[in-house]
């Protein structure tokens, strides 16, 4: 399927220098913002305390957070999801207050503010047991916050969760090399590994330089965009081992260039299409997909830039050729082996 089909090819390896030191001057900003501003992590990674909260009218956030930071979170992180009604929290953990006690000093701060108090309340579940919960009730007797959800992550949790991203990423990216390997040759598999190295760190130098929340679902969307940026340079490199066996006269550079231009309208429509259902997780999914979907935005663009001036041209500058994807036929001995 195509919208359109371009004629003439556009001379992409012409220009492959500019573009790549563009894209290299890009992975070095990313790099330094790395090293000197580092990844704001969630509580998953550095170990917290995670509420959900539904208060009876619509959250103060601003003043939810102030009243945090009066107990001692310094950056407290408090977001809408759902309703203007629910509400989020996300604590670190600090050392005044001990994992166990800070949902109940949080839940009875937050209480506090509303002009209520804490109270035990017997409840009948589905079951038909008694089960006992605090809650915060007003003087008119309405319940002004209600305690939803609570979970706390130890501090060797965020390090094992840590240390499990870390080899999930280098799992990909060994998969993908002897992938690439296999079905190409050892050119096209460094090529693409360093186009796919350039995505992630600069996707990780975004969330360096505005300190956006870096989380598990952040990871598992740059784990996702690592697969599909080398289904991108796949295609591209299928494309160039055609191209090899149809046009015998054409040099390393036209190969290249036909390749590229050839699939762009199957790139418009394969990443438009992914790109529109990112948006909409974008602005419409809330604060919990938020970063997900922005760490996709960020890949899948970064990731057609990659595949077409970072794998090709570094496949090219390694000096990919005809012979490393099609074995030259050997002629036949007329002779058949006799000696005269």
């Amino acid at each position: 399927m195509e919208f359109f089909r371009i004629k003439k090819d556009i001379p992409f390896m012409r220009h492959a220098l500019v573009f790549n030191v563009i894209s290299a001057l890009t992975f070095v900003a990313a790099v330094f913002f790395l090293f000197h501003r580092g990844l704001h992590l969630s509580v998953e990674f550095t170990g917290g305390t995670v509420m959900e909260l539904k208060y009876q009218q619509p959250a103060n956030l601003e003043g939810i957070r102030a009243s945090l930071r009066g107990i001692g979170y310094d950056y407290p992180e408090a977001a809408g999801f759902g309703t203007a009604h629910d509400v989020m929290l996300r604590l670190p953990v600090i050392k005044s207050i001990s994992g166990k006690d800070a949902s109940q000093l949080v839940f009875d701060t937050l209480c506090k503010a509303e002009k209520g108090a804490l109270t035990q309340i017997d409840n009948v579940n589905a079951k038909g047991e008694h089960v006992v919960k605090q809650a915060c009730m007003t003087a008119a007797g309405a319940e002004a916050v209600e305690l939803r959800k609570v979970e706390f992550v130890g501090p060797q949790v965020g390090e094992e969760l840590t240390q499990n991203g870390l080899n999930a990423l280098v799992m990909v990216v060994v998969g993908v090399m002897l992938y690439l390997a296999i079905r190409f040759e050892w050119k096209y598999a460094v090529s693409a590994i360093i186009a796919n190295l350039h995505d992630v760190v600069i996707i990780l130098g975004f969330f360096a330089f505005f300190q956006w929340e870096f989380s598990l679902t952040v990871l598992a969307g740059i784990l996702a965009v690592l697969g599909y940026s080398v289904n991108e340079s796949v295609v591209i490199f299928d494309r160039i081992r055609e191209n090899f066996r149809k046009y015998r006269k054409a040099t390393v550079h036209e190969v290249i260039d036909n390749a590229i231009t050839s699939t762009i309208s199957r790139t418009i429509i394969t990443h438009g299409s992914t790109q529109m259902m990112v948006l909409a997780m974008l602005f419409f999914g809330g604060p919990t997909l938020h970063y997900f979907a922005m760490a996709l935005t960020i890949g899948i663009c970064f990731g057609i830039y990659s595949s077409v001036f970072v794998a090709a041209a570094i496949a090219m500058w390694l000096g990919v050729k005809r012979e490393d994807l099609i074995k030259p036929v050997k002629e036949k001995d007329e002779t058949d082996g006799a000696v005269v």
